[in-house]
């Protein structure tokens, strides 16, 4: 379908969208299920998503769905996936919205609120989950109870994935999820609600992050072992000087530049948004042929410069010797590296055994990689998220692509020949970095809109 279509499409079936999903009755009940879901900890340490999971298809049942369109899924008892379908009257492939149910974990002392208690204070909601990925998680739910109510039916299946194991690996997740049970997500493509989204610069709704690539999550470990010893008999061979040495050679070392379609793309749309001085320094960097002495520039500025133009490998935890008055005979550390698509572990593996030039410390690595294809920026895909920020803001925010330097769920689908399309409608400071850390919250505001842009994007994907 054509972007103007769709547009015509917006206008015609559903001009009264912001008025619905932006309705008092339908953001009080946006509310409550995000107070549900942040009430419950879900964290794969001390909680479980199965209880959020029932809790959510029992809200669909009692919209009508049928009992055999929802499912609560999983290897186990605990940490279930919530699958629910809404059936169209068409033979296309359906379209799968997806977020994940579990969290990081968070601790009540290291927080100034209780992280497990949805707190509204100062126009920003506070609590575990709110950004990564509850909040996205719970406009999904009520845009898709919305389109369940409206009594429409619409022209291709909707499927609704709200699923476990995000943040540990995905064991009981989407992984599993289409390795076991295909059929309940197979899809035509995906909009994963944790990726992307809507950002305030300045305090202004600025551009819309689309992200259809990740660079690779991949971790090895590097070991130097020696006979140990007394610590009163020193050692030149010390196994922790031996690390200390390799890991040096790590921190100067810069992976080559490598610049992909998509964060050329990135950068060039980001490029609109910053002083003068910078998108200079961007259109130089990104300038064909490329010259290497002006990305190195543009990578100085910021680690997220750097991050999207490179590979990147980061010693994250050490460990080594078991007494105070013992040589070590073990120094260990976990190098987590992220590569640019189109590298692969293989290559990043040579590299590695090149900077540590030490053949006394083995590098093993710790899961295989997994590498994913970017997704097409089709403009039948860039039209329906044109579409859902036009019914939300009146405007349609410049779309800039993105390459995620961390991972998504979005890499299985992806590798099961699915393209994925990451963004989500909350709108976020650029400025504001809680994820996964303490006090995590979200605008109020933001939430309120992000429930009409995932009204909206799900009834423009279900009829196009």
């Amino acid at each position: 379908m054509t972007r103007a279509a769709i547009a015509l499409l917006m206008l015609a079936t559903f001009a009264p969208l912001g008025a619905q999903s932006g309705s008092d009755a339908a953001q009080r009940e946006a509310h409550e299920i995000l107070a549900e879901m942040i009430g419950i900890n879900t964290s794969l340490d001390r909680g479980d998503v199965t209880p959020l999971a029932e809790k959510l298809a029992a809200r669909f049942r009692a919209a009508g769905v049928p009992e055999a369109d929802i499912a609560v899924i999983g290897p186990e008892e605990k940490n279930r996936n919530f699958v629910v379908r809404i059936r169209g009257k068409g033979d296309d492939k359906p379209v799968l919205f997806l977020a994940h149910l579990d969290v990081v974990d968070a601790l009540r002392e290291d927080w100034t609120v209780d992280p497990f208690t949805l707190l509204e204070q100062d126009g920003w909601y506070y609590g575990r989950g709110t950004i990564d990925d509850k909040g996205p998680a719970t406009t999904l739910v009520a845009g898709a109870l919305a389109l369940v109510r409206s009594g429409v039916q619409p022209k291709r299946d909707v499927i609704l994935a709200l699923t476990s194991g995000e943040e540990n690996g995905d064991e009981p997740g989407v992984e599993w999820l289409l390795k076991n049970h295909r059929q309940l997500v197979e899809a035509a493509y995906v909009f994963n609600f944790d990726a992307g989204g809507p950002a305030i610069d300045h305090g202004k709704l600025a551009w819309l992050e689309l992200q259809s690539a990740e660079k690779v999550y991949w971790s090895v470990t590097l070991s130097a072992r020696n006979a140990g010893g007394h610590s009163s008999l020193p050692r030149k061979d010390n196994a922790i000087y031996q690390m200390a040495a390799a890991l040096r050679r790590l921190e100067a070392f810069r992976f080559p530049l490598h610049l992909t379609e998509i964060s050329r793309a990135q950068l060039a749309a980001r490029a609109a948004f910053v002083p003068a001085r910078e998108a200079a320094m961007i259109r130089a960097a990104i300038a064909v042929p490329m010259r290497a002495t002006a990305v190195e520039r543009l990578a100085a500025l910021s680690p997220a410069y750097n991050a999207l133009v490179r590979t990147t490998c980061i010693p994250t935890m050490l460990r080594g010797g078991h007494a105070e008055n013992a040589l070590p005979a073990l120094a260990e550390v976990t190098v987590n590296c992220r590569f640019v698509p189109g590298e692969s572990a293989e290559q990043t593996m040579r590299v590695l055994r090149r900077v540590v030039a030490d053949t006394g410390i083995v590098i093993a690595e710790i899961n295989p990689a997994k590498p994913s294809a970017a997704s097409p920026l089709l403009p039948e895909r860039l039209a329906l998220v044109r579409a859902a920020s036009m019914a939300t803001w009146g405007r349609e925010l410049p779309i800039t692509p993105v390459q995620e330097n961390g991972a998504t769920d979005g890499l299985f689908f992806r590798n099961a020949g699915i393209p994925v399309y990451g963004l989500y409608g909350i709108a976020m400071p650029v400025d504001e970095n809680r994820l996964h850390g303490r006090d995590e919250r979200i605008p109020v505001k933001s939430f309120v809109e992000g429930v009409v842009f995932a009204t909206a994007l799900i009834r423009a994907a279900a009829n196009e």
